[in-house]
């Protein structure tokens, strides 16, 4: 599957409502209750009116070896599972220091000091994910992840992103917002 481009709208309108939204470090984002996921090309329309819209593009695994490529594939699952009707959105921005150092350097700071992709893999298939690049489109996050998750598995994924921020790769972490989130249909609004 080739490049595809992904857009979460924030705002009062969405198929997943927000149970909470915080900043975990930097400027935050405007609360908002609701977020929709859209892929492809298309924009939130006039009716939707984000407060934000945050836009990302899958992309090839950047720091994974061919090893961590093939254990990746076959444990990951994929989004829109029906028991996973819970969710996480995080952006994060990382500093110009990290971008400043070499891919071999990222890729050492990322697996070999703070086992990224390792710490992963440990709760994949109960946690799906799929990552979006930011940086490369100008956007003002440099990656807008998302989780899915069912909620058996919330405290575990709680146990996850705990983890990871633990690690040295999280020292470049200079904007983080951490958006959670359930999968429940939209009110219906009935006109008199």
């Amino acid at each position: 599957m080739g490049p595809l481009l992904v857009a979460f709208a924030g705002g009062e309108a969405g198929s997943w409502a927000v149970e909470r939204l915080d900043t975990v470090t930097g400027a935050p984002l405007e609360s908002v209750s609701r977020v929709e996921m859209i892929e492809g090309g298309a924009t939130p329309g006039p009716d939707r009116n984000p407060a934000w819209v945050l836009r990302g593009v899958t992309s090839h695994e950047r720091y994974a070896s061919q090893e961590d490529h093939r254990a990746l594939g076959a444990r990951q699952e994929s989004l829109g599972r029906e028991a996973s009707t819970r969710a996480a959105l995080i952006p994060i921005t990382k500093s110009g220091a990290w971008w400043d150092l070499s891919q071999d350097e990222r890729r050492w700071i990322f697996e070999e000091r703070s086992h990224h992709i390792a710490t992963g893999l440990e709760y994949v298939p109960a946690v799906a994910r799929r990552l979006h690049h930011g940086r490369d489109l100008g956007e003002p996050f440099d990656f807008v992840t998302w989780f899915e998750f069912a909620p058996e598995h919330a405290d575990a994924f709680e146990e996850l992103v705990d983890r990871l921020r633990q690690t040295p790769e999280w020292a470049y972490v200079e904007r983080e917002i951490d958006i959670r989130l359930l999968r429940e249909p939209e009110p219906t609004v009935v006109s008199r």
